[in-house]
């Protein structure tokens, strides 16, 4: 019973990882179709701010979910004007840019920080359940992935800002034409996707090392999860995450570590193989 309790709490942590990690994506993707290979070197820069901001003093939790993603949206914001604003609707002009601004953006922080591997302390502590020992922070990213799955759905749906992002990506001549500015709603849809990359970032960093190169150990995770999700952005990005998370999680299990990332990609391929439009595309028709 103690180990079912504890293969429960590590699949669920799994599956909320993957809601973390992919969440950016599933904004600046899902609704923007901007190919964003620069999606885990966005995550790496919010956990080099949040490092930052403790070392300044900053509470830890302050700079998690304040600082970094903050840091992050500014930081988008600005590469969006410069770089990604003149190659929308065009996907693989915009998926080697964002390569290149990856491989820019790794280098600046390498040439700051070093290659030397970083982090944060797992706070809280932990607890026991029987003889087995388990992280309180698995907790805090179960909560915060279930709070992210909700506030995505309520801000689309029911806020005027969801409305305008939604009918702007879908026709941005017929919201120029209604006064609402393409280039506006387009800079804020990436912040907020740039911004949830960051939080991603801080928030895995006490579970994980922290260096210029760990975006490219969850950009691959990421974009599986968002396109074998399919075309609805919270349903799919949800669904899919509760597959291959608990698909990761028990072949670790089963085996090691390694062989649950292998099953993923395997059990990925499959999924897309029977359903090329994604789950979304096959259930869940007309869900957000």
């Amino acid at each position: 019973m103690d180990l079912a309790a504890i293969i429960l709490i590590q699949v669920l942590y799994a599956i909320a990882s993957l809601v973390v990690i992919s969440s950016g994506l599933a904004v600046i993707f899902g609704m923007m179709k901007v190919i964003n290979l620069a999606h885990g070197e966005f995550m790496m820069l919010g956990a080099y701010a949040a490092i930052e901001a403790i070392r300044f003093g900053v509470n830890l939790w302050v700079a998690i979910f304040v600082v970094a993603p903050l840091v992050v949206a500014l930081i988008g914001v600005m590469l969006e004007r410069v770089f990604i604003r003149r190659l929308y609707g065009r996907m693989i002009d915009t998926m080697l840019a964002t390569w290149g601004l990856s491989l820019l953006l790794i280098g600046i922080v390498t040439s700051i920080a070093g290659n030397t591997t970083a982090g944060i302390s797992a706070p809280l502590g932990n607890f026991a359940i029987g003889g087995y020992s388990v992280s309180s922070y698995t907790l805090v990213i179960i909560a915060v992935a279930v709070v992210l799955g909700v506030a995505l759905r309520w801000v689309l749906l029911h806020t005027s800002l969801g409305l305008i992002a939604r009918g702007t990506m879908q026709n941005p001549q017929m919201a120029d034409a209604l006064g609402i500015a393409p280039g506006r709603v387009y800079s804020a849809t990436f912040a907020i996707g740039a911004a949830l990359s960051g939080l991603a970032g801080a928030l895995l960093a006490p579970m994980t090392g922290v260096v210029p190169t760990m975006g490219g150990a969850f950009i691959a995770k990421a974009f599986i999860t968002v396109i074998g999700g399919g075309p609805a952005i919270v349903a799919g990005l949800v669904s899919s995450s509760m597959l291959f998370g608990a698909i990761n999680q028990v072949a670790t299990f089963a085996s090691t570590p390694v062989l649950g990332e292998v099953a993923l990609l395997v059990g990925a391929i499959v999924m897309l193989r029977l359903l090329p439009r994604g789950i979304t595309g096959r259930f869940f028709k007309g869900a957000l």
